[in-house]
């Protein structure tokens, strides 16, 4: 059977659980986890980003989620919590249900970055680039 993008995003969503800014940051503050920004580094360059925020691009995620990866990064820890966010929630759906698959066991979808700035998280603003 082919898959559609619409098929990965239920299938996504099914087991990635959402979560809104107040409850981010309690895990983020009570239970230590890692909030991931998965966006592309000209995307955090325009927009800004999460005020201690980790960022991974999708891209790298299975690389870098892989402690057997000569990439693995070390604050991803399979038994972290992790609050992920992209741009408006896709992205961070399809890349939580990449590490519950992965062995993940605490994967959140925050959504997207605005989703961040309008629950009241601290973000750090992108650098005005001059003339």
């Amino acid at each position: 059977m082919t898959l559609t993008v619409q098929d990965m995003l239920a299938a996504a969503h099914a087991v990635v659980p959402r979560v809104d800014a107040a409850e981010a940051q309690r895990l983020i503050t009570e239970a230590g986890a890692l909030l991931l920004d998965i966006r592309d580094a000209p995307e955090l360059e325009k927009m800004g980003r999460a005020e201690g925020s980790h960022h991974i691009p999708r891209g790298m995620l299975e690389f870098r989620a892989d402690p057997a990866s000569p990439f693995h990064d070390p604050q991803m820890q399979k038994d972290r919590p992790v609050v992920l966010h992209c741009a408006s929630g896709g992205r961070a759906a399809l890349a939580g249900k990449l590490l519950k698959d992965m062995g993940y066991t605490q994967v959140y979808n925050l959504g997207g970055f605005k989703d961040w700035k309008e629950g009241g998280g601290p973000v750090v603003e992108p650098v005005d680039p001059g003339m």
